[in-house]
Protein backbone atom coordinates (compact mmCIF):
# COMPACT_ATOMS: atom_id res chain seq x y z
CA UNK A 1 0.00 0.00 0.00
CA UNK A 2 1.56 3.36 -0.97
CA UNK A 3 2.66 5.72 1.77
CA UNK A 4 0.19 8.51 2.49
CA UNK A 5 1.23 11.95 1.30
CA UNK A 6 2.72 14.46 3.72
CA UNK A 7 -0.31 16.72 3.32
CA UNK A 8 -2.63 13.81 4.11
CA UNK A 9 -0.65 12.99 7.24
CA UNK A 10 -0.73 16.62 8.34
CA UNK A 11 -4.48 16.71 7.75
CA UNK A 12 -5.04 13.63 9.89
CA UNK A 13 -2.89 15.09 12.65
CA UNK A 14 -4.80 18.37 12.46
CA UNK A 15 -8.15 16.62 12.77
CA UNK A 16 -6.85 14.54 15.67
CA UNK A 17 -5.52 17.66 17.40
CA UNK A 18 -8.83 19.49 16.93
CA UNK A 19 -10.74 16.47 18.19
CA UNK A 20 -8.57 16.40 21.32
CA UNK A 21 -9.30 20.09 21.93
CA UNK A 22 -13.03 19.47 21.49
CA UNK A 23 -12.91 16.62 24.00
CA UNK A 24 -10.81 18.71 26.37
CA UNK A 25 -13.30 21.59 26.38
CA UNK A 26 -16.28 19.28 26.84
CA UNK A 27 -14.51 17.38 29.64
CA UNK A 28 -13.66 20.56 31.54
CA UNK A 29 -17.14 22.02 31.15
CA UNK A 30 -15.92 25.11 29.27
CA UNK A 31 -18.13 24.35 26.26
CA UNK A 32 -21.36 22.43 25.66
CA UNK A 33 -22.46 23.37 22.13
CA UNK A 34 -20.94 23.49 18.66
CA UNK A 35 -21.20 27.28 18.66
CA UNK A 36 -19.30 27.58 21.94
CA UNK A 37 -16.63 25.21 20.60
CA UNK A 38 -16.25 27.24 17.41
CA UNK A 39 -15.94 30.48 19.40
CA UNK A 40 -13.35 29.10 21.83
CA UNK A 41 -11.29 27.31 19.19
CA UNK A 42 -11.51 29.98 16.52
CA UNK A 43 -12.53 27.35 13.97
CA UNK A 44 -15.16 27.44 11.25
CA UNK A 45 -18.56 26.12 12.38
CA UNK A 46 -18.49 23.60 9.50
CA UNK A 47 -15.12 22.25 10.70
CA UNK A 48 -16.38 21.93 14.27
CA UNK A 49 -19.57 20.24 13.08
CA UNK A 50 -17.57 17.69 11.08
CA UNK A 51 -15.24 16.96 13.99
CA UNK A 52 -18.13 16.58 16.43
CA UNK A 53 -19.94 14.27 13.99
CA UNK A 54 -16.85 12.05 13.81
CA UNK A 55 -16.60 11.95 17.60
CA UNK A 56 -20.29 11.10 17.87
CA UNK A 57 -19.80 8.29 15.35
CA UNK A 58 -16.98 6.89 17.49
CA UNK A 59 -19.12 7.09 20.64
CA UNK A 60 -16.81 9.64 22.29
CA UNK A 61 -19.41 12.44 22.23
CA UNK A 62 -23.19 12.28 22.57
CA UNK A 63 -25.98 14.79 22.02
CA UNK A 64 -28.42 15.34 24.85
CA UNK A 65 -31.29 17.81 24.68
CA UNK A 66 -31.20 21.34 23.36
CA UNK A 67 -30.51 24.83 24.62
CA UNK A 68 -32.57 27.80 23.46
CA UNK A 69 -30.64 30.53 21.66
CA UNK A 70 -31.36 34.14 20.83
CA UNK A 71 -32.46 33.78 17.24
CA UNK A 72 -31.97 30.72 15.10
CA UNK A 73 -32.59 27.11 15.97
CA UNK A 74 -32.12 25.65 19.47
CA UNK A 75 -28.56 24.39 19.95
CA UNK A 76 -27.93 20.74 20.72
CA UNK A 77 -26.14 20.11 24.00
CA UNK A 78 -23.00 18.00 23.72
CA UNK A 79 -21.60 15.74 26.40
CA UNK A 80 -18.92 13.13 26.55
CA UNK A 81 -19.97 9.63 25.62
CA UNK A 82 -20.13 7.47 28.72
CA UNK A 83 -20.25 10.42 31.11
CA UNK A 84 -20.80 8.05 34.00
CA UNK A 85 -17.00 7.62 34.05
CA UNK A 86 -14.80 9.52 36.49
CA UNK A 87 -11.21 10.06 37.60
CA UNK A 88 -9.67 9.89 41.05
CA UNK A 89 -7.08 12.49 41.91
CA UNK A 90 -4.78 13.72 44.65
CA UNK A 91 -3.08 17.04 45.34
CA UNK A 92 0.08 16.28 47.31
CA UNK A 93 1.49 18.54 49.99
CA UNK A 94 4.38 18.11 52.39
CA UNK A 95 2.45 16.23 55.05
CA UNK A 96 -1.05 15.84 53.65
CA UNK A 97 -2.84 15.10 50.39
CA UNK A 98 -6.21 16.35 49.23
CA UNK A 99 -8.04 13.55 47.44
CA UNK A 100 -11.33 13.29 45.59
CA UNK A 101 -13.35 12.15 42.60
CA UNK A 102 -13.38 14.38 39.50
CA UNK A 103 -16.31 14.10 37.09
CA UNK A 104 -16.48 15.03 33.39
CA UNK A 105 -17.45 18.68 33.25
CA UNK A 106 -15.23 19.54 36.23
CA UNK A 107 -17.43 18.48 39.14
CA UNK A 108 -15.80 17.35 42.40
CA UNK A 109 -17.12 14.95 45.00
CA UNK A 110 -15.87 12.92 47.99
CA UNK A 111 -13.12 15.48 48.68
CA UNK A 112 -11.10 15.00 51.85
CA UNK A 113 -7.62 15.53 53.29
CA UNK A 114 -5.52 12.53 54.31
CA UNK A 115 -2.01 12.16 55.79
CA UNK A 116 0.78 11.89 53.21
CA UNK A 117 4.47 11.85 54.14
CA UNK A 118 6.16 13.22 51.02
CA UNK A 119 9.56 13.19 52.75
CA UNK A 120 9.46 9.38 53.07
CA UNK A 121 9.90 9.05 49.31
CA UNK A 122 7.56 7.63 46.65
CA UNK A 123 8.02 3.92 47.34
CA UNK A 124 6.98 4.38 50.97
CA UNK A 125 4.34 7.09 50.51
CA UNK A 126 2.48 6.14 47.31
CA UNK A 127 1.04 2.72 48.32
CA UNK A 128 -1.06 4.20 51.14
CA UNK A 129 -2.33 6.97 48.90
CA UNK A 130 -3.18 4.42 46.21
CA UNK A 131 -5.28 2.46 48.70
CA UNK A 132 -7.22 5.62 49.53
CA UNK A 133 -7.83 6.38 45.85
CA UNK A 134 -8.83 2.77 45.18
CA UNK A 135 -11.37 3.07 47.99
CA UNK A 136 -12.87 6.11 46.26
CA UNK A 137 -12.96 4.24 42.96
CA UNK A 138 -14.70 1.25 44.52
CA UNK A 139 -17.30 3.53 46.08
CA UNK A 140 -18.20 4.98 42.68
CA UNK A 141 -17.83 1.79 40.62
CA UNK A 142 -14.34 0.54 39.82
CA UNK A 143 -15.29 -0.38 36.26
CA UNK A 144 -16.18 3.29 35.60
CA UNK A 145 -12.74 4.58 36.60
CA UNK A 146 -11.23 6.33 33.57
CA UNK A 147 -8.02 7.86 34.92
CA UNK A 148 -5.85 8.80 37.89
CA UNK A 149 -4.28 12.23 38.37
CA UNK A 150 -1.59 13.50 40.72
CA UNK A 151 -0.80 17.14 41.47
CA UNK A 152 2.83 17.27 42.64
CA UNK A 153 4.70 20.01 44.59
CA UNK A 154 7.75 19.94 42.32
CA UNK A 155 8.90 20.22 38.68
CA UNK A 156 7.40 17.51 36.48
CA UNK A 157 8.73 16.09 33.20
CA UNK A 158 5.42 15.26 31.52
CA UNK A 159 7.04 13.25 28.71
CA UNK A 160 8.88 10.85 31.01
CA UNK A 161 6.26 10.94 33.78
CA UNK A 162 8.78 11.81 36.48
CA UNK A 163 9.51 14.53 39.01
CA UNK A 164 12.75 16.34 38.17
CA UNK A 165 15.08 17.94 40.72
CA UNK A 166 12.39 18.73 43.32
CA UNK A 167 13.50 21.00 46.16
CA UNK A 168 11.27 19.55 48.90
CA UNK A 169 10.68 15.97 47.78
CA UNK A 170 13.64 13.84 48.89
CA UNK A 171 13.84 10.53 47.03
CA UNK A 172 11.43 11.54 44.26
CA UNK A 173 13.93 12.74 41.65
CA UNK A 174 13.41 10.81 38.38
CA UNK A 175 11.08 8.30 40.06
CA UNK A 176 8.67 6.96 37.40
CA UNK A 177 5.46 8.16 39.09
CA UNK A 178 3.32 7.91 35.96
CA UNK A 179 4.33 4.32 35.19
CA UNK A 180 3.82 3.35 38.85
CA UNK A 181 0.25 4.71 38.81
CA UNK A 182 -0.69 3.06 35.53
CA UNK A 183 0.71 -0.28 36.70
CA UNK A 184 -1.21 -0.01 39.95
CA UNK A 185 -4.57 1.15 38.58
CA UNK A 186 -4.58 -0.22 35.03
CA UNK A 187 -6.00 3.02 33.56
CA UNK A 188 -4.37 6.10 32.00
CA UNK A 189 -2.67 8.37 34.53
CA UNK A 190 -1.50 11.98 34.49
CA UNK A 191 0.95 13.87 36.67
CA UNK A 192 1.58 17.63 36.72
CA UNK A 193 3.12 20.20 39.02
CA UNK A 194 0.83 21.93 41.48
CA UNK A 195 0.84 25.38 39.87
CA UNK A 196 -0.14 24.00 36.45
CA UNK A 197 -2.89 21.87 37.99
CA UNK A 198 -4.21 24.90 39.87
CA UNK A 199 -4.12 27.02 36.70
CA UNK A 200 -6.08 24.45 34.67
CA UNK A 201 -8.59 23.78 37.44
CA UNK A 202 -9.23 27.48 38.02
CA UNK A 203 -9.42 28.32 34.31
CA UNK A 204 -12.20 25.77 33.82
CA UNK A 205 -14.57 27.66 36.14
CA UNK A 206 -13.73 31.20 35.05
CA UNK A 207 -15.61 33.22 32.38
CA UNK A 208 -14.85 32.01 28.86
CA UNK A 209 -13.62 35.44 27.78
CA UNK A 210 -10.67 35.21 30.18
CA UNK A 211 -8.35 33.43 27.74
CA UNK A 212 -5.03 34.53 29.22
CA UNK A 213 -4.16 34.17 32.88
CA UNK A 214 -1.39 33.63 35.42
CA UNK A 215 -2.20 31.52 38.47
CA UNK A 216 0.25 31.75 41.37
CA UNK A 217 0.41 29.15 44.12
CA UNK A 218 1.94 30.49 47.32
CA UNK A 219 2.69 27.93 50.00
CA UNK A 220 6.03 26.68 51.26
CA UNK A 221 7.33 27.51 47.79
CA UNK A 222 6.08 29.67 44.94
CA UNK A 223 4.90 28.42 41.56
CA UNK A 224 2.96 29.84 38.64
CA UNK A 225 0.86 28.32 35.87
CA UNK A 226 0.26 30.15 32.60
CA UNK A 227 -2.87 29.88 30.46
CA UNK A 228 -2.36 31.26 26.95
CA UNK A 229 -5.28 31.42 24.53
CA UNK A 230 -7.27 29.10 26.77
CA UNK A 231 -4.63 26.36 27.09
CA UNK A 232 -1.89 25.58 29.57
CA UNK A 233 1.42 26.97 28.31
CA UNK A 234 4.39 24.82 29.36
CA UNK A 235 7.16 26.53 27.41
CA UNK A 236 10.02 24.93 25.50
CA UNK A 237 11.17 22.59 28.28
CA UNK A 238 8.07 22.56 30.46
CA UNK A 239 9.41 25.18 32.87
CA UNK A 240 7.09 28.09 32.03
CA UNK A 241 6.00 29.92 35.17
CA UNK A 242 9.14 29.24 37.23
CA UNK A 243 9.13 32.72 38.75
CA UNK A 244 10.26 31.39 42.13
CA UNK A 245 13.91 31.45 41.04
CA UNK A 246 13.92 34.98 39.69
CA UNK A 247 16.75 36.93 41.36
CA UNK A 248 15.56 39.85 43.47
CA UNK A 249 17.61 42.58 45.10
CA UNK A 250 16.10 41.94 48.53
CA UNK A 251 17.39 38.35 48.40
CA UNK A 252 21.02 39.48 48.61
CA UNK A 253 23.13 36.34 49.09
CA UNK A 254 20.51 34.20 50.87
CA UNK A 255 20.96 30.57 49.68
CA UNK A 256 18.05 29.12 47.71
CA UNK A 257 16.95 25.50 47.37
CA UNK A 258 17.98 25.64 43.68
CA UNK A 259 21.63 26.16 44.63
CA UNK A 260 21.66 29.82 43.64
CA UNK A 261 21.34 32.82 45.93
CA UNK A 262 18.90 35.71 46.16
CA UNK A 263 15.91 34.07 44.48
CA UNK A 264 12.35 35.27 45.06
CA UNK A 265 11.75 32.08 47.04
CA UNK A 266 14.25 33.23 49.69
CA UNK A 267 12.19 36.30 50.63
CA UNK A 268 8.57 35.69 49.59
CA UNK A 269 7.74 32.00 50.07
CA UNK A 270 6.14 30.36 53.07
CA UNK A 271 9.45 28.69 53.91
CA UNK A 272 11.14 32.10 53.82
CA UNK A 273 8.53 33.55 56.17
CA UNK A 274 9.11 30.73 58.64
CA UNK A 275 12.85 31.49 58.58
CA UNK A 276 12.36 35.26 58.86
CA UNK A 277 9.96 35.05 61.81
CA UNK A 278 12.15 32.55 63.64
CA UNK A 279 15.07 34.95 63.25
CA UNK A 280 12.87 37.61 64.85
CA UNK A 281 12.23 35.35 67.85
CA UNK A 282 8.76 34.03 67.02
CA UNK A 283 7.89 30.40 67.69
CA UNK A 284 6.95 29.18 64.21
CA UNK A 285 7.71 25.83 62.59
CA UNK A 286 5.47 25.77 59.53
CA UNK A 287 3.60 27.93 57.03
CA UNK A 288 0.43 27.09 58.97
CA UNK A 289 2.01 28.73 62.03
CA UNK A 290 2.77 31.85 60.01
CA UNK A 291 -0.79 32.00 58.71
CA UNK A 292 -2.14 31.53 62.22
CA UNK A 293 -0.09 34.41 63.62
CA UNK A 294 -0.92 36.75 60.74
CA UNK A 295 -4.61 35.84 60.98
CA UNK A 296 -4.48 36.83 64.65
CA UNK A 297 -2.97 40.20 63.62
CA UNK A 298 0.45 39.56 65.15
CA UNK A 299 2.37 42.71 64.14
CA UNK A 300 5.66 40.98 63.24
CA UNK A 301 3.93 38.28 61.21
CA UNK A 302 1.68 40.79 59.45
CA UNK A 303 4.63 43.02 58.55
CA UNK A 304 6.61 40.06 57.18
CA UNK A 305 3.64 38.75 55.20
CA UNK A 306 2.94 42.17 53.68
CA UNK A 307 6.59 42.57 52.66
CA UNK A 308 6.61 39.09 51.07
CA UNK A 309 3.54 40.08 49.07
CA UNK A 310 5.32 43.19 47.80
CA UNK A 311 8.33 41.16 46.66
CA UNK A 312 6.08 38.72 44.82
CA UNK A 313 4.17 41.62 43.26
CA UNK A 314 7.41 43.14 41.96
CA UNK A 315 8.35 39.97 40.10
CA UNK A 316 4.79 39.43 38.88
CA UNK A 317 4.68 42.99 37.53
CA UNK A 318 7.35 42.23 34.96
CA UNK A 319 5.52 39.09 33.87
CA UNK A 320 2.14 40.83 33.72
CA UNK A 321 3.56 43.73 31.71
CA UNK A 322 5.10 41.27 29.26
CA UNK A 323 2.19 38.84 28.97
CA UNK A 324 -0.78 41.21 29.41
CA UNK A 325 -3.15 38.57 30.87
CA UNK A 326 -6.86 38.95 31.51
CA UNK A 327 -6.47 37.75 35.10
CA UNK A 328 -4.04 36.94 37.87
CA UNK A 329 -5.33 34.29 40.28
CA UNK A 330 -3.74 33.84 43.69
CA UNK A 331 -3.91 30.47 45.42
CA UNK A 332 -2.17 28.46 48.10
CA UNK A 333 -2.07 28.93 51.86
CA UNK A 334 -0.65 32.46 51.82
CA UNK A 335 -3.49 33.64 49.58
CA UNK A 336 -5.83 33.23 52.56
CA UNK A 337 -4.10 36.24 54.18
CA UNK A 338 -5.59 39.58 53.16
CA UNK A 339 -2.38 41.59 53.91
CA UNK A 340 -0.46 39.33 51.50
CA UNK A 341 -3.06 39.55 48.72
CA UNK A 342 -3.46 43.31 49.19
CA UNK A 343 0.30 43.82 48.91
CA UNK A 344 0.49 41.78 45.70
CA UNK A 345 -2.44 43.65 44.20
CA UNK A 346 -1.04 47.04 45.19
CA UNK A 347 2.36 46.26 43.71
CA UNK A 348 0.81 45.11 40.43
CA UNK A 349 -1.13 48.36 40.08
CA UNK A 350 2.00 50.32 40.92
CA UNK A 351 4.42 48.35 38.74
CA UNK A 352 2.33 47.69 35.62
CA UNK A 353 1.36 49.95 32.74
CA UNK A 354 -2.19 51.36 33.07
CA UNK A 355 -3.25 49.70 29.80
CA UNK A 356 -2.21 46.34 31.26
CA UNK A 357 -4.17 46.74 34.50
CA UNK A 358 -7.19 48.56 33.02
CA UNK A 359 -9.27 45.38 32.83
CA UNK A 360 -6.99 43.04 34.80
CA UNK A 361 -8.75 40.83 37.34
CA UNK A 362 -6.61 40.12 40.43
CA UNK A 363 -8.44 37.56 42.53
CA UNK A 364 -8.05 34.64 44.86
CA UNK A 365 -8.74 31.30 43.16
CA UNK A 366 -12.49 30.70 43.29
CA UNK A 367 -11.93 26.97 43.83
CA UNK A 368 -9.65 27.63 46.80
CA UNK A 369 -7.90 24.53 48.08
CA UNK A 370 -9.63 22.36 45.45
CA UNK A 371 -8.18 24.09 42.36
CA UNK A 372 -5.16 21.77 42.11
CA UNK A 373 -7.27 18.69 42.71
CA UNK A 374 -9.72 19.70 39.99
CA UNK A 375 -6.85 20.30 37.56
CA UNK A 376 -5.20 16.95 38.29
CA UNK A 377 -8.48 15.15 37.65
CA UNK A 378 -9.01 17.03 34.41
CA UNK A 379 -5.53 16.08 33.19
CA UNK A 380 -6.37 12.44 33.94
CA UNK A 381 -9.69 12.58 32.09
CA UNK A 382 -8.05 14.28 29.12
CA UNK A 383 -5.37 11.60 28.97
CA UNK A 384 -8.06 8.91 29.09
CA UNK A 385 -9.95 10.66 26.28
CA UNK A 386 -6.75 10.91 24.24
CA UNK A 387 -6.27 7.14 24.61
CA UNK A 388 -9.88 6.55 23.61
CA UNK A 389 -9.56 8.85 20.60
CA UNK A 390 -6.42 7.04 19.46
CA UNK A 391 -8.08 3.67 19.85
CA UNK A 392 -11.19 4.80 17.97
CA UNK A 393 -9.47 6.56 15.07
CA UNK A 394 -6.14 4.79 14.82
CA UNK A 395 -4.33 8.16 14.85
CA UNK A 396 -1.29 8.28 17.18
Amino acid sequence: MPEKSASHRRGATGVSSLAERVLELLASGQAATRTELADLLGAAPSTISLTVSQLVAHGLVAEQGTRSSTGGRPRKILRLGGTEGFAVAADLGGRHARVGVVLPGGGLTDVSTVPFATAQGPEAALPGLAETLEGLAERHGRDLLRGVGLCLPGPVDVESGTVTLPARMPGWNRFAVLAWLEDRFGVPAAIENDANCMAVGEHSVQPAERRQSITVKMGSGIGAGVIADGRLYRGGTGAAGEITHTRVEAGHDIPCSCGNTGCLETVASGAALVRILRERGLDVASVEDVVGLASDADPEATRAVRQAGRYLGMVLSANVNFFNPDAVYLGGLLSTLEPFVAAVRSQLYEGCHPLVTEHLAIERTSLGADAGLAGAGQFALQRALSHALQAATGNP
